[in-house]
C-alpha cells in the first residue's frame, strides 16, 4: 500500500508541474551550456567585394591544386564560374540531387536553422532539407562510418566561438560551385562566431594532402532573419532545363 500511495503521490506531482518546466530541467529545451547563442534562422550574406564570384568560390582564383585535383577539375562541367556549361551538359553531383558536401553546402542561396542542444549544435539547411550535427559534448570522430557526403564534424567552445572540425568524406562532392574537387581526405576547420556587425561569420580552413598543396582559407557570412525553413525537394536536372531555357532566351 505504501508503494501504491508513493507512485500515486509522484505521478501527482510530476502532472502539477508544468510541461515546461519538466522539459527544461531535463535540458530538453536545448540550453546553452556555454558559448553563443547562434539559435534562429540565418541566410546567405554577401560582401560587395566579393560578389563578381562568392556565389560560386570562395575566391577568385583557384585554391593550390595538386596535378591529381588540377585533372579532375579540367573534367568538371559545373553551371557557375569561367568554365561554366549548360545545365543540361553539367556534371555537377547535385544536379542528380546528391548531397553539395561540406563546406559546399554554403554556397546554396537558402536559409539555415542553427538549433542548440546540450552537447550538439544542429545546422537545418533548406536546400535538400540536410541537417549537419556538431556534437559538442566531447566524443570524438566516429571509426565505424563509411565516408559520408556532409562528413563527421565534432566541435567545442572557444570563448563565444564555435570550433568545428569535419572529416571523414567521400570524394563525390566539389568544395565550391566552380568544380573544385576533393579527395577522401579532406579536413574542413571552421571557427564559427556572431562579428561586430551582427553577421555569423564562419572563417574556413580547407585541408587535403591530395587535392591541395597546402592548406587554404575562405569566409562565409550570414545574417539573421526572422524566417522559418521552408520544404525543398530536390529533383534530378531534367526539372530544371525548361527555366533554363526561359532564363536564355529572356529579352530575345
Amino acid at each position: 500500500m505504501r508503494s501504491l500511495a508513493a507512485a500515486i503521490a509522484a505521478t501527482a506531482t510530476l502532472f502539477a508541474t508544468p510541461i515546461g518546466a519538466q522539459m527544461a530541467e531535463s535540458g530538453a529545451h536545448g540550453s546553452i551550456e556555454h558559448g553563443a547563442d547562434f539559435a534562429g534562422v540565418w541566410t546567405g550574406h554577401r560582401p560587395p567585394e566579393t560578389r563578381s564570384f562568392g556565389g560560386w568560390a570562395f575566391h577568385e582564383e583557384l585554391p593550390p591544386m595538386t596535378d591529381w585535383a588540377r585533372q579532375r577539375y579540367e573534367t568538371a562541367k559545373p553551371t557557375f564560374g569561367p568554365t561554366s556549361v549548360a545545365v543540361a551538359d553539367t556534371n555537377d553531383p547535385v544536379y542528380a540531387c546528391f548531397p553539395p558536401g561540406t563546406p559546399r553546402i554554403y554556397f546554396h542561396p537558402f536559409p539555415m536553422e542553427i538549433i542548440q542542444l546540450p552537447g550538439r549544435v544542429m545546422m537545418v539547411f533548406e536546400y535538400d532539407h540536410l541537417i549537419r550535427q556538431i556534437y559538442t559534448d566531447g566524443r570524438g570522430h566516429r571509426d565505424d562510418l563509411a565516408p559520408g557526403w556532409m562528413g563527421d564534424s565534432i566541435g567545442h567552445w572557444d570563448g563565444d566561438t564555435l570550433v568545428v572540425e569535419t572529416t571523414n568524406f567521400n570524394d563525390k562532392t566539389w568544395v565550391d560551385r566552380r568544380g573544385v574537387p576533393h579527395s577522401e581526405e579532406l579536413k574542413v576547420l571552421e571557427r564559427i562566431h556572431v562579428n561586430d556587425d551582427g553577421l555569423l561569420q564562419i572563417d574556413i580552413t580547407v585541408e587535403d594532402p591530395v587535392a591541395f598543396t597546402e592548406p587554404w582559407t575562405g569566409q562565409r557570412f550570414y545574417e539573421r532573419v526572422d524566417w522559418t525553413v521552408e520544404e525543398f525537394v530536390c529533383m534530378d536536372n531534367v526539372t530544371f532545363l525548361d527555366f533554363e531555357q526561359d532564363i536564355l532566351e529572356f529579352g530575345e
